[in-house]
């Protein structure tokens, strides 16, 4: 599919016109399907191997990615399938201020079964001196919840000088804002669950690659292990990917508002937003991104008791784990002890509210939570 990224994400995956037929086919439910002779008589022989829907969001997603793309059950079994392909005498370079999962799956199975495991921060001269002798690397960027901005082609590069592949994390950027194939990325995962479905009512995940034969190898593991995505939840998320780009448009343009007023304001500790001048890798962020800095803003209340005060003051922002969603959401991410951050320290997702109102609202729950300060 031809065009800009608006059009690509409205058109993509759909079939050609046909007279009484629909612009995006319904699910298509079935476990066994007709099969007589060969088993390669047909693409679809058993739902665990393959799916009509899965066929039409898995190419909207390549579209989207530039490259091939295999769909999952959700963001962590993408996750687990790429590093999966780790044996014994491999290292994995993974980061250690990033979704949690991927350190969690590196520690739990990966260093057990003799895969040296190297963890690193999100920053490129940590990641440059774990490089030698390492068989994959792993990066997000913008990292969660750090934010941490990563120039993907200079990692790319020094990743394949060192022999490693490159695997980026692209869930926050979303394909809108940062294509890493397109940058020399061998691997980009995400969740599904955020933007691109953008409705906080499913869960999905997927792999994209520009190598056929690791994506016919992703496809194998999915099957054989069973990682499956219903056809009912994909063909919610394909009919929802048509409104990605204005859903993000206008949370991105929100994101940045509310930073800026953020910005300086006090009792506002640590914000991060890689929109705003000071934030470091603003300046990659303006070159890499398009514009579009992500809806996710994080910030330090300093303590326990000033975030979940905050957080109970908001009235549009519910308090809620994950992001990119319609709705306004937020959380004091040491809830979950997962993340290396301060008891005060709050990821706020912006939502399609209104940009008045969100800031308003921000705005008078800090009012409220800091009153007796």
């Amino acid at each position: 599919m031809s065009g800009r990224p608006a059009t690509r994400v409205v058109r993509a995956g759909l079939p050609g016109p046909h007279d009484g037929e629909p612009f995006l086919p319904g699910p298509v439910f079935a476990a066994p399907f007709h099969l007589s002779g060969p088993i390669d008589a047909s693409p679809y022989g058993y739902a665990r191997y393959a799916n009509p829907t899965w066929s039409g969001y898995e190419a909207a997603l390549g579209e989207l990615e530039g490259g091939e793309a295999v769909l999952f059950s959700s963001g962590m079994a993408a996750v687990a399938a790429v590093l999966a392909t780790l044996v014994e005498g491999d290292v994995a370079v993974v980061p250690g201020d990033a979704y949690p999962g991927v350190a969690m799956i590196a520690a739990q199975q990966l260093a057990p079964r003799g895969v040296e495991v190297r963890v690193v921060a999100s920053d490129a001269g940590e990641i440059m001196a774990a490089l030698p002798g390492a068989t994959l690397v792993w990066v997000e960027t913008p990292s969660n919840p750090g934010l941490a901005v990563l120039d993907v082609t200079t990692l790319a590069a020094a990743a394949h000088e060192a022999g490693a592949l490159l695997a980026v994390d692209n869930t926050l950027a979303t394909p809108l804002s940062q294509r890493p194939l397109a940058l020399g990325a061998d691997v980009s995962v995400a969740s599904a669950s955020k933007f691109l479905t953008g409705h906080s009512d499913l869960v999905l995940g997927y792999v994209a690659v520009a190598d056929p034969e690791r994506a016919a190898a992703l496809r194998g593991w999915r099957g054989l292990i069973g990682a499956i995505a219903g056809p009912f939840e994909t063909w919610l998320a394909h009919r929802s990917l048509a409104t990605l780009d204005v859903r993000h448009e206008r949370q991105c343009a929100t994101a940045l508002q509310l930073a800026t007023v953020l910005d300086g304001r006090p009792g506002v500790a640590d914000l991060r937003y890689p929109g705003l001048p000071g934030h470091p890798g603003h300046e990659l962020a303006a070159r890499s991104f398009g514009g579009r800095f992500g809806a996710v803003v994080c910030f330090d209340l300093q303590t326990e008791e000033r975030a979940q005060a905050f957080l109970g003051a908001c009235r549009l922002i519910d308090e809620a784990t994950s992001f990119g969603g319609a709705h306004s959401s937020a959380e004091r991410r040491l809830r979950w002890g997962s993340d290396d951050v301060s008891p005060g320290f709050v990821r706020l997702s912006v939502g399609l509210e209104d940009a008045g109102d969100i800031v308003a609202d921000v705005l008078a729950a800090l009012d409220s939570a800091t009153a007796g300060d």
